[in-house]
């Protein structure tokens, strides 16, 4: 491992270069490039699951950490490593200090992978426009956790309306063994379906984009109804039950039985307990980075949920990169995070002049003219630069 302090992108860059030439091979077959968004407090958690991830899908491991932005002098540390603690792929841990953290997408940028996709995750809260996050114009999928959210159910909506082929929450992949369960027990039965219910918590995401795949899949409404007492929160999704009425008169339920145990109920069939254990988040992050497509249950069921119809047919097209100084923003206060939902639409800049901001920040630099807002066009992912270190995919 190399570890850099005071560093520039430029000499982080030749370091991964050198660690690679050091491991005696040179990694090929990268599947991706994976950026990890964390906080300080939680990157023990993310490296954790980064790592689990890592393990099943060959990629380079980019962890962007910003620390005190509000410090006078811009500074980046950063670990280069080959083949250690964080899986057997390539991984640079980036921490960035003062007005270099809100432009951590120049220091990123050079790292990707060439001609290999990229998935950015941000572990923690999600910004409030993706669309206009500097990490997240680039990827091809963006993962959010709307879970740790304060308002979870607010965060949902708002990722209704920032929606774009391509982002997910692992909100919705938490209900992925209860889809799956449900799906195949449909494969027995043959009357239609004719009304459906979700028992649990009525503020849980999960919940409701379960909620909103039944409907989506069934095409009738379909209520969430709040457990009496403490539904179970199990696996980060607070189901208890979900039931779903035949013509005829025959009922489908799968119900909570402990920990990790369901109860399916079938007409003339009997009751049969089916595992659902706990997934951990690094299982979570595996699940999602197996495909790299839009996910259009999941666009069909974060529509049903929210109240916002036709979004699996949301264009796909490149995002914009809006950056907004939050400095200035909050009147020099506790500065927040790019993509903000009262970012300003500022006014576009040439391409030219981005080119010269994007090369000084890579240097570990604030851009010259900071202090304004600067706006971009999005490169969308085949737009991205090559990372100049000489690897191949």
């Amino acid at each position: 491992m190399t570890t850099l302090w005071d560093t520039t992108g430029t000499a982080v860059v030749k370091a991964l270069a050198a660690e690679r030439r050091t491991g005696g091979a040179v990694l090929s077959g990268l599947a991706l490039t994976l950026v990890v968004v964390v906080d300080e407090k939680d990157v023990h958690d993310a490296e954790a699951a980064a790592t689990t991830a890592a393990s099943r899908h060959p990629c380079r491991l980019l962890i962007v950490i910003r620390r005190q932005i509000e410090a006078p002098v811009p500074r980046l540390d950063a670990e280069v490593q080959v083949g250690g603690r964080l899986g057997p792929g390539e991984a640079i841990v980036m921490r960035m200090y003062g007005r270099l953290a809100l432009h951590a997408e120049s220091v990123t940028l050079p790292l990707l992978a060439p001609d290999a996709p990229v998935v950015t995750w941000w572990h923690g809260p999600p910004p409030d426009l993706i669309a206009h996050d500097p990490l997240g114009v680039f990827a091809e999928r963006r993962i959010t956790d709307v879970g740790r959210r304060p308002d979870t159910l607010a965060a949902l909506r708002q990722r209704a309306q920032d929606y774009r082929p391509g982002d997910t929450d692992l909100a919705w992949t938490r209900t992925t063994p209860w889809r799956a369960e449900l799906a195949s027990t449909f494969d027995t039965v043959r009357a239609a379906p004719t009304a459906a219910r979700v028992v649990g918590r009525a503020d849980d995401p999960a919940t409701q984009l379960l909620a909103g795949w039944l409907s989506s899949r069934f095409g009738v409404p379909v209520p969430v109804e709040q457990a009496g007492g403490r539904a179970p929160g199990v696996g980060g999704i607070g189901v208890s039950e979900v039931a779903v009425e035949l013509e005829g008169g025959g009922t489908v339920r799968l119900s909570r039985k402990d920990a990790s145990t369901v109860l399916l109920e079938r007409a003339e069939q009997p009751t049969s307990e089916v595992a659902l254990p706990e997934r951990e988040l690094g299982d979570l992050l595996a699940e999602e980075l197996r495909r790299l497509d839009a996910d259009q249950p999941y666009a069909d069921a974060l529509g049903a949920a929210a109240g916002v119809p036709g979004l699996a047919d949301a264009p796909t097209e490149p995002r914009t990169h809006v950056w907004l100084d939050p400095m200035l923003h909050n009147g020099g206060g506790a500065a927040g995070t790019p993509g903000s939902a009262a970012a300003a639409q500022p006014p576009p800049v040439s391409s030219a002049d981005t080119d010269n901001d994007a090369g000084a920040h890579a240097e570990g630099t604030a851009p010259s003219g900071g202090d304004a807002p600067v706006a971009a066009a999005g490169p969308g992912a085949t737009e991205a630069p090559a990372p100049t270190d000489g690897s191949s995919a």
